[in-house]
């Protein structure tokens, strides 16, 4: 900026009467916070609102809490489709192995949602109640003071906002990601202008400056640090509310691939979750947010507990019956591919299905063959998996011998069964992990279809965006 500044001023100097090095006076840089929060006296408010805990109730509050957000969402998005309850918390793995997956089962308590198999469930997660109170007691708030909040400067698209208090522990929970998500550089610029001990204000100003960038990258987005441990290392910065509901990350929904036919299982939706930890480079360990938190509940002690839920389509879309398949699912990859064998054998009862190849990927089968049993099952002689029926199923372990194996080494074993495939117009399916795997298994098909087509890589590589084109090559991966 100071470059721009002194460009500009060779320009046209009267642009700068003082200078262009010329620098405002720190108290007058910022700015008023963007949102407004409106204190409710209690008896103003209808108490049965604030203590009702049924169902719709509960959908309201979160309606409520959202639409008071930061930023422009719609009412769909504020309301939860539906509410969930826990029933079923499995671990997939074997403990002590180095990874934690689960399969969860919820059941629909609100009103139950029609989802096809492909979909993607979101949930809000919910945070550690010592952490939210410690954030709350830490910034002198009052959790049980009933807000509204509101943009300073009122759109009209805003304007029809739902305005029904809340109490602003509830706001926190709901909205506020105090002990996950790390602040921006913004974040700290503004502690600045609070902070009361001087060497704190000094080394705040040195984070939000140019010369200070890689040391605030070190301090905060390396290590993660949350907007709670942030306030704590500060202990003289007293942010008013309004600046840290503009600032203080927003809790997100986290998103997942369902890994259940709702035609299997009625009035349910399942889940397989990686359990998310990993070490900063100071050693401390960190876990995410949401599937920590779905690991620690437990079903029968957590009878009371609704999760806020959101159905929306993926990148997946549910094949139809007579459509032969194959698919490729390493790890939790492998987790809306279950509800698309599910969902085949149901529809099989009625009339004979096509085949399903299926290529699974794990380290070991000792410790990570997540749903071996269910897999197996339906790779017997009239299942869908079946080889007799024209699929298969087949799993590359990583680490169970001296040389790696995955499933694109496996794909290469099976290449004429699935060249036969595609001749009959089968379709393919990829999901999993965003790194290299869906690059190695689009390179696999590419020699697959050039070996046994009989032409180049350049014909092969036509033929498979030809493909993705007619809608028979599909990729769902996340990082």
């Amino acid at each position: 900026m100071s470059s721009l500044w002194r460009a500009l001023y060779q320009v046209s100097p009267n642009l700068f009467p003082k200078g262009p090095d010329f620098v405002t006076p720190e108290s007058k840089l910022i700015d008023q916070p963007k949102f407004q929060v409106i204190y409710h006296e209690t008896d103003m408010v209808d108490s049965q609102l604030l203590t009702d805990t049924g169902l719709k109730n509960i959908q309201m509050h979160v309606e409520m809490a959202r639409s008071m957000l930061p930023g422009k969402f719609s009412h769909d998005k504020n309301r939860p489709d539906c509410l969930l309850k826990m029933v079923k918390n499995q671990p997939l793995t074997r403990a002590d192995c180095g990874k934690d997956v689960r399969h969860f089962e919820f059941e629909f308590i609100s009103s139950a949602i029609k989802y096809e198999v492909g979909d993607v469930l979101e949930l809000l997660p919910g945070q550690n109640p010592a952490a939210v109170d410690a954030f709350i007691q830490h910034c002198n708030l009052e959790p049980e003071s009933l807000i509204t909040v509101h943009p300073r400067v009122m759109e009209s698209a805003e304007s029809n906002a739902p305005n029904v208090p809340i109490k602003l522990k509830t706001f926190v929970e709901l909205n506020m990601d105090v002990a996950s998500a790390s602040p921006r550089r913004y974040f700290f610029e503004v502690m600045s202008f609070f902070a009361t001990a001087q060497h704190e204000k000094e080394r705040l100003q040195y984070f939000a400056s140019p010369e200070g960038r890689d040391d605030l990258y070190q301090y905060n987005q390396k290590e993660r640090r949350t907007v709670l441990e942030v306030l704590e290392d500060f202990p003289s910065v007293q942010m008013p509310f309004e600046w840290l509901v503009q600032l203080v990350p927003q809790l997100k929904t986290r998103a997942f691939s369902i890994s259940s036919s709702l035609s299997a299982h009625p009035n349910q939706v399942h889940l397989t979750v990686n359990v998310v930890s990993w070490t900063t480079p100071f050693k401390r360990t960190r876990t995410g947010l949401c599937s920590t938190w779905l690991a620690k509940l437990d079903p029968q002690q957590n009878t009371g507990l609704y999760i806020p839920a959101w159905f929306h389509k993926g990148l997946l879309p549910p094949p139809p019956p007579s459509l032969p398949l194959i698919l490729v699912g390493p790890g939790t990859g492998c987790a809306p591919f279950r509800g698309f064998v599910e969902e085949r054998t149901i529809q099989d009862v009625s009339d004979r299905a096509a085949p399903i190849m299926f290529f699974f990927g794990c380290r070991s089968e000792e410790n990570d063959f997540l749903y071996k049993d269910f897999w197996l099952s339906h790779a017997l002689e009239n299942g869908v998996l079946a080889e007799q029926r024209g699929g298969g199923f087949y799993v590359a372990f990583s680490r169970d011998q001296p040389q790696k194996v995955y499933v694109q080494h496996k794909m290469q074993e099976h290449s004429g069964r699935i060249w036969d495939l595609l001749l009959e117009g089968a379709s393919i399916y990829v999901a999993g992990s965003s790194t290299k795997m869906p690059s190695d298994v689009r390179a696999a098909f590419e020699d697959i279809i050039s070996r046994e087509a009989g032409v180049s890589k350049e014909t092969a590589e036509l033929q498979l965006r030809r493909l993705e084109r007619d809608g028979r090559y599909h990729v769902e991966a996340w990082s």
